[in-house]
């Protein structure tokens, strides 16, 4: 019976596949699925999106330019974004660069077609089925749109985007590609699910587009446009030097803010990850948002003030708070560092807030986050001396009538980042250029205290280099004599020297002095600094010079070209940095008692201090007090930046940390020798073990105590062997 089952059971399963197939198995009768079909666009046959996948991703993209959206077919957004993309590709696919040809071209092979003139390629990729391949680009959401040049990741475009905006982007690439190639004045766009579009027809809005200095005036005088009409605004009139740089604006359409009232309800809004996406990420409103987890203590603390920060922003800012035990895949994605922590989005950026957590300080942090919404701010001469009196550090952007909308674009994007730091303004004004010494346009300058530094730009990209450039503004976007602060004293005291006033604010006539002395020293060496500067880089241009004319009066081609290839270091980041600031001595009295044996009631002090590694000076060479004097604190600096220095240091720490941190000095001082070093130590652990080991087991077989088969008490060394060893 048992084999006859097993017969039966066989015979079904070789006849199962037979009769599940259809009776007419033919390709005729099987069409692919509709997303793989051709579609037709403007009565020329349109072949579908390509999908890429992850085996063979980096070798397609490899040549060219490719515009990839990158979803998931779970995904409501890119279900949504879908038809759009689609539509989007069928319009360029078939668009001709060059209108006045009447002919159709085959957009596979014609040189008057779009893939073969511009090298340009839409495709898509599925991070369901390929996800370590969208994991490589650290994507935030989806879809994502990005685009890649011979390989390499130019752009990413994040959210649901609609025709123009895409269009927009493409527009821009293309032009960089071929310049001179696209309509002055735009193109018609298709609707989504359009399967034609009159292409000679012209836009409904022009583009205003940069292919001339013309362009650029354009781009310049609409900034000079908005400040008018909200100078005019505010009250009524216009300065001098305001009405001159309006006099030829053209009628441009201001980008409009979002017209949804922010926080209507005055309250702090939960959101999860679809209300986190829908209202933060893929939208231009501002946003302060909290992530928090519910058991954390500090998070616990805080939840009354941020109740009230939401109370307090109504109708102004947009207040929400994320619970990080429910959102756990949003706060990943976020890469917090701990609870609480605040992030201000906008407009798919965003900016950490690591001030003070009382209620004023997030207020006032959130009033310059709204301020930031407003732009750039136009300033002329008049008004930068009265922001000068209110402000210490103000950043200034130049520019001309020849600065592009790509130079506007890349520095509105730096407004998010400074906001708690620096004031960030614009003009085009001759008053500041000539006060300024500017002589080429763009150019960016600080003004801390009246005192001037450029941003040494080589090239005129480098001013559109938002990395670059934020790298160089966080370095000087503190005051020249800062008050440390909890908030602020990383900044100030790591990776410098740091001349450190130990002020009172309780002897206010004393304080003032001490700090115009503190001030008067710090411009005092930004000069010689300057100076010292100047000279080492006039000195290695001379020594450049020396090389290439000795080799040309030897004759010798190989070592004038390797002298023509010296690179003058123009970089002075090798020096070591000097800082200076001033502290409360009063407010932080156990801390400055603590760190640096100084009881401020004693009078006022300086300290020379080191935070790298945990050390400081507090007396001349002459070994007295540095005392809040311009001249003894510029005796000193000299004395403490050399290697080794010329003054003894006293350290912050106890000696146990002193011998640590002196070893890991050394270790990155010679990383190899360290390694050397510890290789040996191991080996050497190794084999004395073995010895012992060794050791241990012979006496043990010629019957001595304290072998390792008798052991009394514990084993190892600090068991019982010798009598007068170390016991516990």
């Amino acid at each position: 019976m048992r084999s006859f089952l097993r017969s039966w059971l066989l015979a079904l399963l070789l006849l199962t596949p037979a009769l599940a197939a259809p009776h007419n198995d033919t390709e005729a009768d099987t069409l692919p699925p509709e997303e793989l079909r051709n579609t037709v666009f403007n009565d020329i046959d349109v072949p579908p999106l390509r999908e890429l996948t992850g085996d063979t991703f980096s070798t397609s993209i490899k040549d060219g330019y490719w515009f990839v959206k990158l979803y998931s077919p779970y995904c409501s957004h890119c279900k949504a974004a879908a038809p759009v993309w689609q539509t989007l590709y069928e319009f360029y696919y078939t668009s001709k660069p060059f209108l006045s040809s009447q002919s159709s071209p085959d957009p596979q092979s014609s040189l008057n077609s779009f893939h073969p003139y511009y090298n340009f390629h839409f495709a898509n990729l599925d991070c369901v089925a390929y996800g370590s391949t969208c994991e490589a680009h650290k994507l935030q959401m989806f879809p994502s749109f990005v685009l890649f040049k011979n390989g390499e990741r130019v752009k990413i475009l994040e959210g649901k985007r609609s025709i123009p905006e895409f269009s927009a982007f493409v527009e821009d690439i293309l032009e960089s590609i071929k310049p001179g190639s696209r309509p002055k004045d735009g193109i018609k766009l298709p609707e989504v699910g359009d399967k034609s579009v009159n292409i000679t027809e012209k836009p409904d809005i022009p583009a205003a587009k940069d292919k001339n200095a013309a362009g650029g005036k354009a781009a310049g005088t609409k900034h000079n446009e908005q400040v008018a009409q909200a100078a005019a605004a505010a009250s009524g009139t216009k300065s001098t030097e305001e009405v001159s740089s309006t006099k030829a604006t053209q009628t441009i359409k201001i980008p409009s803010k979002p017209t949804r009232t922010p926080n209507p309800l005055g309250s702090s809004e939960p959101l999860t990850a679809e209300l986190f996406q829908d209202k933060v990420t893929t939208t231009q409103d501002p946003w302060l948002v909290k992530f928090y987890a519910p058991w954390c203590h500090h998070c616990q603390a805080m939840a009354p003030i941020w109740a009230e920060l939401g109370r307090e922003m109504k109708g102004k800012l947009n207040i929400g708070e994320v619970n990080c035990d429910q959102e756990v895949r949003l706060c990943k994605d976020v890469r917090l560092r701990g609870y609480p922590t605040v992030l201000f989005f906008k407009g798919g950026e965003r900016i950490e807030y690591d001030g003070l957590r009382g209620l004023g300080d997030l207020i006032n942090f959130s009033q310059k986050a709204i301020d930031s919404g407003d732009g750039v701010r136009y300033v002329d001469a008049a008004t930068l001396k009265e922001l000068e009196q209110k402000e210490e550090v103000i950043f200034i952007y130049f520019y001309d009538h020849a600065t592009t909308s790509e130079d506007f674009i890349a520095l509105e994007r730096l407004t998010l980042s400074l906001i708690g730091h620096a004031v960030l303004v614009k003009t085009d004004s001759a008053i500041l250029a000539d006060r300024f010494k500017i002589t080429t346009w763009p150019r960016l300058v600080v003004s801390r205290e009246g005192k001037p530094t450029e941003y040494e730009a080589l090239a005129p990209k480098d001013m559109r280099d938002f990395r670059k450039v934020l790298s160089w503004m966080r370095s000087v976007w503190l005051p020249l004599v800062p008050e440390l602060t909890a908030s602020n004293s990383r900044d100030i005291m790591d990776g410098k020297l740091v001349v450190l006033g130990i002020l009172s604010p309780a002897r206010p006539s004393e304080l003032a002095v001490a700090k115009r002395e503190i001030k008067q020293a710090a411009l005092d060496w930004m000069d010689k600094q300057a100076t010292a500067f100047q000279l080492e880089r006039q000195e290695l241009r001379d020594s450049k010079q020396l090389r290439i004319e000795e080799a040309e009066d030897r004759g010798d081609q190989r070592a004038l070209r390797s002298a023509k290839s010296m690179r003058v270091n123009m970089d002075d980041s090798d020096r070591r940095e000097v800082g200076f600031a001033w502290v409360d001595g009063v407010f932080w009295e156990r801390w400055i008692r603590t760190t640096y044996g100084i009881e401020v009631k004693n009078g006022e002090r300086v300290v020379i201090n080191d935070e790298d590694n945990k050390r400081y000076w507090d007396t001349t060479i002459s070994g007295s007090y540095i005392g809040a004097s311009r001249t003894a604190i510029m005796e000193t600096i000299p004395k403490v930046i050399t290697t080794p220095p010329k003054i003894k240091p006293k350290s912050t720490i106890s000696s146990l940390e002193v011998l640590f941190f002196e070893i890991r000095g050394a270790a990155y001082s010679h990383p190899f020798l360290a390694l050397g070093l510890l290789i040996g130590a191991f080996g050497g652990g190794l084999w004395g073990r073995g010895r012992i080991k060794k050791g241990k087991l012979l006496s043990g077989f010629a019957g001595h105590g304290g072998g390792f088969f008798k052991l009394d008490g514990k084993e190892g060394l600090l068991g019982a062997g010798s009598p007068s060893g170390k016991v516990d």
